[in-house]
C-alpha cells in the first residue's frame, strides 16, 4: 500500500512552495517586524487568488477547486516553510465551515467572493483564559422574536481588523448558535493585541450586537459547527510548525555545514552532529503524527486522540528545536540580519498556542481515562 503523497497532493504543494519562494524573502519579512505594519501580504494574497489556493477546499459550485482537508494542510505547512504573512488558515476554514454547515443562501453570498480572495474571512470562537472553544461560553444572546441580541467577548481572533467578515459564536443556556457579522457593525469593538509572531489578532468585544436571522449559519449544530472548525485548526497549527521546524533545522544545517572552526565544519564536531540528528528525529516524528491527524479529518473521521497527541509533538518539538537552533548558530542565531530569530518566534508561538504540551497531555489523559484511549 502507497502511504505517499498522491499527484495532486504532490502538485498543490509544489506550486505553493514556489510561489512562497519567490515572494517571501528575508526582506519583505522585516517590513512587519515589531508591527511595523499589518502581517498582511496582500500581493501575495492576490497571487494564492489567482493560483486557485485559497479555494483548495471549497466545491466547484463556488468556484473552489474541490480538493479536501489533506491539500489544505500541505499548503499550511508550506506557509509555515515560508512562515509567510496569509491568513490562509482562519480564511479557509471559515470557508469550509459555512460550506459544510450553511444554508444555501450564505453560501452562494459568501463562498464564491471569498474563494477568489475578494473578501477575506475569520472566525471568533476563543474567550479569555479558555484553550478551548467547546468549554462555557460567556458570550451569550437573546432572541427577542426577530433578531439576535448578542454581548461577550472574543479573544485572540487572527486578522479581525482586516476581516470582512466574522464566524463568530454565541450561548444561550446549552444552546450555541453560531453568526456571521461585520466588524464595522454597531456595537462592535476591535482591540488589536500584541503575539510573539507579530500576527494580526484581536479582542472583540460585543455590546447588544443586533443580528438578524439571516445572518444565522448555523443553530441546532452550532456545538458541532465550532468543534468541527477547531478540530482542523489545532490540526494546521501542527502542520505549520512542521514546516516552521523543517525550515529552522535545514537552516542550522546549512550554517553548520558553512562556519569552519579549528580548520573545519563545525558540522562535523560530534555534539552538534547529534544535536541536528536528535532534531531530524523530533521533526519527522511531528510531521507523522500531523499527517496522521489531518488525513483522519480529511476523511471525516474522529481524531480526538491523534489531535492531542500532534499537538504534543508540536508544543515539544516546538520548544526543543528552538534551543537547538540557536545553540548551534551561535551569536549568529540572535542577529536580527539573520533569518533564524523570526522562525524561533513562530516555534514559540505555535508551541503555546491554544494550550502548550502540559495542556493537552491532560486533555489526551482525560480521553484515555473516558474510555477513549489508544488500545480501548
Amino acid at each position: 500500500m502507497d502511504f505517499g503523497l498522491n499527484q495532486i497532493q504532490r502538485e498543490i504543494r509544489d506550486l505553493s512552495r514556489s510561489i512562497f519562494k519567490d515572494n517571501v524573502t528575508p526582506e519583505k519579512l522585516a517590513s512587519y517586524d515589531e508591527y511595523a505594519m499589518p502581517r498582511f501580504d496582500e500581493d501575495l494574497w492576490s497571487k494564492l487568488a489567482e493560483a486557485g489556493l485559497l479555494s483548495t477546499c471549497i466545491d466547484s459550485d463556488y468556484g473552489g477547486s474541490q480538493f479536501g482537508f489533506m491539500e489544505l494542510a500541505l499548503l499550511l505547512e508550506e506557509v509555515g516553510r515560508s512562515i509567510a504573512p496569509v491568513p490562509l488558515a482562519s480564511h479557509c476554514l471559515s470557508m469550509m465551515g459555512i460550506q459544510k454547515f450553511g444554508e444555501e443562501k450564505i453560501r452562494k453570498k459568501i463562498l464564491p467572493e471569498a474563494a477568489s480572495g475578494k473578501i477575506l474571512l475569520t472566525s471568533a470562537f476563543l474567550e479569555p483564559m479558555n484553550n478551548n472553544p467547546m468549554s462555557a461560553h460567556s458570550t451569550s444572546y437573546v432572541f427577542d422574536g426577530k433578531n439576535y441580541i448578542i454581548s461577550g467577548r472574543k479573544q485572540a481572533v487572527p486578522f479581525a481588523n482586516q476581516a470582512d467578515y466574522i464566524l463568530l459564536s454565541a450561548a444561550n443556556g446549552e444552546d450555541l448558535v453560531v453568526f456571521i457579522i461585520e466588524p464595522g457593525a454597531a456595537g462592535v469593538s476591535i482591540k488589536p493585541l500584541q503575539v510573539t509572531s507579530f500576527e494580526p489578532q484581536a479582542e472583540i468585544c460585543l455590546n447588544e450586537v443586533t443580528v438578524e436571522s439571516s445572518q444565522v449559519v448555523a443553530v441546532r449544530d452550532g456545538s458541532t459547527l465550532v468543534k468541527w472548525i477547531f478540530d482542523r485548526m489545532l490540526s494546521l497549527i501542527c502542520m505549520h510548525q512542521v514546516g516552521v521546524t523543517d525550515a529552522a533545522m535545514k537552516m542550522s544545517a546549512s550554517y553548520t555545514s558553512e562556519r569552519t572552526q579549528f580548520g573545519v565544519p563545525v558540522a562535523t564536531f560530534q555534539a552538534v552532529g547529534h544535536r541536528m540528528a536528535d532534531s531530524y528525529i523530533d521533526i519527522e516524528c511531528l510531521r507523522l503524527t500531523s499527517y496522521q491527524a489531518a488525513s483522519l479529518l480529511d476523511l471525516e473521521e474522529e481524531a480526538d486522540i491523534e489531535l492531542q497527541i500532534a499537538k504534543i509533538w508540536a508544543a515539544d518539538v516546538g520548544h526543543r528545536l528552538s534551543y537547538s537552533a540557536q545553540h548551534v548558530h551561535g551569536g549568529a542565531g540572535i542577529d536580527r540580519d539573520y533569518p533564524l530569530w523570526r522562525y524561533c518566534l513562530w516555534l514559540r508561538h505555535n508551541e503555546m498556542i491554544v494550550g502548550g504540551s502540559s495542556y493537552h497531555t491532560q486533555q489526551l489523559g482525560n480521553l484515555i481515562a473516558s474510555g477513549r484511549g489508544l488500545f480501548s
